[in-house]
C-alpha cells in the first residue's frame, strides 16, 4: 500500500476513535487476580522460617481423625471409606508409630512402625503381619498395599533445609485460589522454595514448599522421586500454635502414582513429650502370618481383597 494511503487509513481510524458514534465500547477488564495484601519475605527469610520451626520440634503424640480415598483415573474411579480414630506418635530423626481403631467397637484396625528404613505393619483382623523397607519395592494393584509409614512421616514433618549438603532457590510463582466473594477462581501469587539434592553426581529435584503469600506460612510441600515424578503432595490447613510452634490441625497426603489419599485431622497434639524406645516396638503377634512385602505377592490383589466399608486403612 502506498505510503499516502496507509497515512490516510491511520487518519480515518484516529477520528473514529475520537468520535462520539457506536463504532466502539468500553468495558471493565476481568479481574483475575487476588486483591488480598501480600506480605514479601527474601530467599533466607523463608529457609529461616522452615529451619526455626523444623528445630523446635522433637517429638509429636497426636490424636487424629484417619479418612483415607483410594482410586483415580488408573483405576476409573474413587472408593472413600470410613473416617476412623487414630494415634500417632513420632520420634525425630525417623520414628513413627501410627495406630487405628475401628469406628463404634474401637478395636484395633492396624498397629504400624516405622524404623527409617524399615517398617512393621499388624492387621489383627487378617491375622497378618506386614514387614518391608521404607520404599515400595514392588507395586500392589491394592493402592493401600503400597502405603508407608515413612510416607506419613516425612508429610507430617517439613524437614530443615540443609544448605551445606543441599541447593535451595526461591521461585515466584501464583496458584489458583477460590474467593468467596466473588464466587470464582483468581490467581494469587506465592513464594516456592525449590530444593535439589545431590545423588551421587547429579542432582534432583528433591522438595517444592510453597509458602501462601498472605501470612508466609507454608501450605503445601511437594516431595519428589529421583525421577522427577511428584511421590508425595502434602497440603497444611489451620495451623494452630501448640506451645511455640506453628502446626496444622489439617494434614492431606496425596500419592498419586499410587493413587491414595489420607486426611489427618488432630484432635489432641502433645509436642516435646519424652517418647520411649519401647513406644517404637511392635512384636509380631503369636500365630499370625509374616508377610514381606519386599517380595513379588503372588496374586496379591486376591489376596488383600477389597478393603471392607469398617475397615478404611487395611493394607
Amino acid at each position: 500500500m502506498p505510503k499516502r494511503s496507509v497515512l490516510a487509513a491511520v487518519s480515518v481510524l484516529a477520528l473514529l476513535a475520537g468520535s462520539s458514534g457506536c463504532l466502539f465500547r468500553t468495558r471493565p477488564a476481568e479481574i483475575r487476580t487476588s486483591t488480598a495484601k501480600l506480605e514479601t519475605a527474601t530467599r533466607q527469610e523463608l529457609i529461616d522460617r522452615i529451619n526455626t520451626e523444623a528445630a523446635k520440634v522433637k517429638t509429636l503424640n497426636l490424636t487424629v481423625d484417619i479418612a483415607t480415598s483410594v482410586g483415580g483415573e488408573k483405576k476409573g474411579k474413587v472408593t472413600d471409606y470410613q473416617e476412623i480414630r487414630g494415634y500417632i506418635l513420632v520420634r525425630k530423626p525417623d520414628m513413627l508409630r501410627m495406630i487405628g481403631l475401628f469406628p463404634i467397637v474401637r478395636n484395633k484396625a492396624f498397629d504400624m512402625v516405622s524404623h527409617g528404613d524399615q517398617f512393621e505393619l499388624s492387621i489383627p483382623a487378617k491375622n497378618k503381619f506386614y514387614v518391608g523397607h521404607g520404599t515400595v519395592a514392588h507395586f500392589s494393584s491394592n493402592s493401600l498395599e503400597n502405603m508407608r509409614p515413612q510416607v506419613i512421616y516425612n508429610a507430617l514433618l517439613l524437614p530443615a533445609i540443609d544448605l551445606q549438603n543441599d541447593i535451595a532457590v526461591l521461585e515466584d510463582s501464583s496458584e489458583l485460589i477460590y474467593d468467596t466473594r466473588n464466587r470464582k477462581n483468581l490467581e494469587q501469587p506465592d513464594y516456592v522454595i525449590d530444593i535439589l539434592e545431590r545423588n551421587g553426581d547429579q542432582w534432583y529435584l528433591s522438595r517444592k514448599i510453597i509458602f501462601d503469600r498472605t501470612n508466609l506460612v507454608p501450605h503445601q510441600q511437594l516431595i519428589y522421586d529421583e525421577n522427577g515424578a511428584v511421590a508425595t503432595e502434602a497440603t497444611y490447613q489451620v495451623y494452630q500454635d501448640y506451645n511455640g510452634v506453628h502446626f496444622p490441625n489439617v494434614i492431606q497426603i496425596n500419592r498419586p502414582q499410587e493413587e491414595y489419599s489420607i486426611r489427618l485431622t488432630v484432635v489432641k497434639l502433645t509436642i516435646n513429650e519424652p517418647l520411649r524406645d519401647d513406644q517404637f516396638t511392635l512384636q509380631q503377634p503369636a500365630g499370625s502370618q509374616l508377610v514381606d512385602l519386599d517380595q513379588p505377592q503372588p496374586n496379591a490383589a486376591n489376596n488383600a481383597g477389597s478393603a471392607p466399608s469398617s475397615n478404611p486403612t487395611k493394607p
